[in-house]
């Protein structure tokens, strides 16, 4: 609900309208706080995928807290470009921009187990694939056809489906762990279990700032557990420098055919996730449709942000849907509030010391976050499924998508005798779904012959519509 200290109900409606500075600053930490743990989680799935190790002897450790540090400065860079815009590039909106985890399922295959040189893999594909994703914006508004919420919901499913087990890995002892008598021990599932019950709870009994930021206040509690059972490292923080500047190339580049391929076609469902939270925000903060301008402008700084973030190894950038519901909740549409969060972010970026602090937490109780996060992806992608008419052509395309990207992705093996870059992309899960559902959807008819939802889905076929604010899931 709106403040009306804030300012009136128009003031509160325009973007370009700056609150009271006493009321701006909590505002923009709390768009902060409500994006914080997602944005820097991803950095940590992936150093650990590509086998960095996670104690303060291990020599990739630098590598991974530069990563961290990298996602809170860029995201702040990338919030910056949506909200005070560079020309046609931003939507000149309250647009909080962060690191992806739709392209998680799409990077771990090309790191696993390979180490720091790895990233430079990555890193080629990001600045393809944001380029790629500027380019979109040309034309963005008449591909949207090709994604209805049949494919994207999906897809969004896919993701959360194609991450669930990396949250109960590290909350059973992280990958390393596999095998050993510490792995799924007892205080291990303590420390995972605190984040997950402190989380739901502050969810379901606390409002406002509480249940904003119940994720991290969770985390929090989790490690304040670790911390006195002896599980908390906390050496690197000391040895971190008090303050560093990003560093062109860190990770150097290195482009191959899956890398590139793989990110420039999530980067067109990226695209599409990013209109419906520019029209979410429009919708809830100002009550009007989203202008061909913004959508244009949103989508260039999408692509252009996570361009950047790869020449200085961050990981790609796409606009946040959970601070869409946050300005709905607030009603504060300024974009001046979300750009002093985007400070705070480049603050934090700079400071390695922040990295080391967050690269402190036990895997184990990152693993309790990861947990929630992920199964509220994939309860996003059911609660955008529920605006799909389920007729028996529906259902088809559905079946077959997620059979084949879910089953490829279980089982690599029966891939084995492809090429390496098809073997990658076709059992990352997600690309094999959306490229046959996109696929299917566009070329069946609207209207199978005969068809008949009741004869094939007994009556469940979904009459109730709903809908989740501003789309896709990060």
């Amino acid at each position: 609900m709106a403040d009306a200290s804030v300012g009136t109900p128009e003031q509160l409606r325009d973007p370009n309208y700056t609150p009271p500075l006493a009321k701006a600053v909590p505002l923009g930490i709390q768009h902060v706080l409500a994006m914080f743990v997602s944005n820097v989680t991803p950095a940590i799935i992936v150093c650990g995928a590509a086998g960095f190790g996670f104690g303060s002897d291990s020599p990739d450790f630098p590598q991974m807290i530069y990563m961290i540090q990298m996602s809170m400065f860029f995201a702040g860079i990338a919030t910056l470009i949506q909200t005070i815009g560079i020309g046609p590039v931003g939507a000149r909106l309250p647009i909080v921009q962060g690191t992806s985890f739709a392209f998680i399922p799409i990077m771990i295959p090309l790191v696993a187990g390979k180490g720091v040189d790895a990233i430079a893999v990555l890193m080629g594909g990001i600045l393809v694939g944001g380029l790629f994703h500027a380019v979109l914006g040309l034309f963005i508004g008449r591909i949207r056809f090709a994604l209805p919420p049949l494919v994207t919901g999906l897809v969004v499913t896919m993701i959360g489906l194609a991450l669930v087990k990396v949250g109960i890995q590290y909350a059973a002892g992280g990958v390393p762990a596999i095998g050993t008598p510490e792995y799924g021990s007892a205080l291990n599932w303590l420390m995972a279990g605190t984040v997950i019950l402190v989380t739901l709870g502050l969810k379901f009994f606390a409002r406002g700032m509480l249940s904003v930021s119940a994720v991290l206040i969770g985390l929090l509690a989790g490690y304040v557990v670790a911390f006195a059972l002896g599980q908390v490292n906390l050496g690197n923080v000391g040895r971190a420098a008090p303050f560093a500047l990003p560093n062109p190339l860190h990770f150097g580049l290195e482009f191959s055919v899956a890398a590139v391929i793989g990110f420039c076609l999530m980067s067109f469902v990226s695209a599409v996730e990013t209109v419906g939270d520019v029209s979410g925000i429009t919708k809830g903060g100002a009550g009007r449709e989203a202008s061909d301008d913004e959508i244009r402008g949103a989508t260039f700084a999408d692509g252009l942000g996570t361009a950047v973030s790869g020449l200085f190894g961050a990981l790609p950038n796409t606009s946040f849907s959970q601070n869409v519901g946050l300005i709905a909740m607030t009603g504060v549409m300024s974009r001046h509030v979300v750009t002093i969060g985007a400070l705070f972010l480049i603050l934090c970026g700079l400071v390695p010391k922040i990295g080391a602090v967050i690269s402190s937490i036990p895997i184990e109780v990152l693993g309790g976050g990861v947990i929630v996060m992920f199964g509220m992806v994939v309860a996003a992608g059911v609660s955008m499924l529920s605006d799909v008419h389920w007729n028996r052509r529906n259902m088809v395309i559905f079946a077959i998508a997620l059979s084949l990207g879910l089953g490829l992705q279980l089982e690599p093996d029966a891939l084995q005798y492809l090429p390496g870059t098809l073997k990658v992309l076709a059992t990352s899960g997600i690309l094999p779904a959306a490229v046959i559902a996109i696929v299917l959807n566009l070329v069946l008819p609207q209207e199978l012959a005969g068809e008949s939802t009741e004869e094939v889905s007994g009556g469940l076929a979904g009459q109730g519509r709903g809908s989740l604010p501003g789309g896709g899931a990060h």
